[in-house]
């Protein structure tokens, strides 16, 4: 129980980021490299809850990969959009 919580805590903490991102349609202040390591770690967890077969590390692990992934390409595609043309 204590780890469901602390599960929906962590996961839920990503979620004003993604909304904020998504509003301004800027990711100026994210760092992409700190995102995609986390998002490598997040990724490694996933892995280890599948091995222990827990459900709770699966899926806050799983939702917080998918949202910091979603950062990051939000951030990628914005970057994109504001570059200027090169002929």
């Amino acid at each position: 129980m204590i780890g469901s919580i602390a599960a929906t805590c962590t996961t839920a903490a990503f979620v004003p980021q993604v909304v904020r991102v998504w509003r301004l349609k800027s990711a100026q202040d994210i760092s992409v490299v700190t995102f995609l390591a986390f998002s490598v770690g997040m990724a490694i967890w996933l892995v280890y809850g599948v091995l222990i077969d827990s459900l709770p590390v699966i899926l806050a692990n799983a939702v917080t990969l998918v949202l910091s992934l979603t950062i990051v390409a939000l951030k990628l595609n914005y970057e994109r959009a504001r570059a200027p043309a090169t002929a």
